[in-house]
């Protein structure tokens, strides 16, 4: 079982709001977008002016023009992971990062935040595109607890803006910046723990969805909405046969934050009851791996004795994942 100590999350103060992609002149505005997709604004480490001046026509531009790197982001949300556990860096004994946008494979991510942070620990990337807390966890679930630290940090740090192209109204309007983190251990019990978890993939699609190195963002746009909603269902279909009707009744839904208006399609269709659905797609945007769990910081202080909390992701690979997390006393 994996135990839940900490929580934390950040993203960036610069504001994509719906007037800002309407003044861009790319033949969208706030109607159109809201109608679509259901988002109202999204956070990017990129300058407003840089994104208004080139629409990030050139990727390899980005980099140097962001206003804060992979690590520095990564950092800021695990700091408050670690302070909500009650620990210090120098008690974290591994780090476990992973995104759909990694500004570095050598060296890994992970190492980078862990130097940013003065971890002396292992530090590992494990990535699954949009799914990637989903597979962290499932694959913490099936390790020997005493082949482990006390306490692992888990990242997902997602600064995907620097890779969308401006003049394409279709992606643009969907994604923000954002990184979550999760102070977790297989040793020492905490209040949330992972009781489930699942994780596939369906590598013959692996083209849809593509993030690649200074090149844009690019996907099939239907056909991985149409995949997302279905493999949500089948997956919270699963988690609620777990637990048997009675209890699922108030379960909680966390999903890949894509958009407002897939989501509403998946609780309609699963019959989840708005209350029980938190989501922040519709004020951060698609922020990948970082959607999810950022909604989960972000509702901690809602979390009562005895919650269910079905949390489902999917992603590029084609991918998805889902864990039952549930509330002790």
């Amino acid at each position: 079982m994996v135990h839940v100590h900490g929580l934390g999350e950040f993203h960036p103060p610069n504001e994509i709001d719906n007037a800002f992609l309407r003044d861009l002149d790319i033949g969208t505005d706030p109607q159109w977008i809201m109608e679509r997709v259901g988002i109202e604004s999204r956070r990017t480490v990129l300058p407003l002016d840089y994104i208004r001046t080139t629409r990030n026509a050139d990727p390899r531009q980005a980099i140097e023009a962001s206003e804060y790197s992979n690590a520095q982001t990564g950092a800021l949300a695990a700091r408050e992971a670690i302070a909500a556990a009650g620990l210090t860096p120098a008690d974290i004994g591994m780090v476990i990062s992973g995104s759909c946008s990694p500004q570095s494979s050598c060296p890994a991510e992970a190492c980078t935040i862990a130097a940013a942070l003065g971890i002396d620990a292992p530090g590992l990337d494990v990535n699954s595109a949009c799914s990637t807390f989903g597979a962290q966890l499932h694959l913490l679930r099936g390790m020997r607890p005493d082949a482990l630290p006390d306490f692992i940090l888990l990242l997902q740090v997602e600064n995907s803006t620097r890779s969308i192209d401006y003049n394409d109204r279709n992606t643009c309007v969907l994604w923000g910046d954002g990184s979550a983190a999760q102070v977790v251990s297989l040793r020492v019990p905490a209040r949330l723990r992972v009781v489930h978890s699942l994780f596939a993939s369906d590598p013959k699609s692996c083209g849809r969805v593509r993030f690649v190195q200074a090149g844009h963002f690019t996907q099939d746009g239907r056909t991985v909405q149409t995949f997302a909603i279905k493999r949500t269902l089948a997956v919270l279909g699963q988690l609620r046969e777990r637990i048997g009707a009675g209890r699922a009744a108030g379960m909680k839904f966390i999903g890949h934050q894509a958009n407002r208006s897939m989501l509403d399609h998946i609780i309609r269709s699963a019959g989840i009851a708005p209350d029980d659905h938190w989501f922040n797609v519709d004020r951060f945007g698609n922020c990948g791996a970082a959607g999810a769990p950022s909604v989960l910081t972000q509702n901690q202080q809602r979390l009562r004795e005895g919650d269910l909390i079905a949390l489902v992701v999917v992603g590029g690979g084609l991918s998805w994942g889902g864990a039952l997390l549930e509330v002790a006393a």
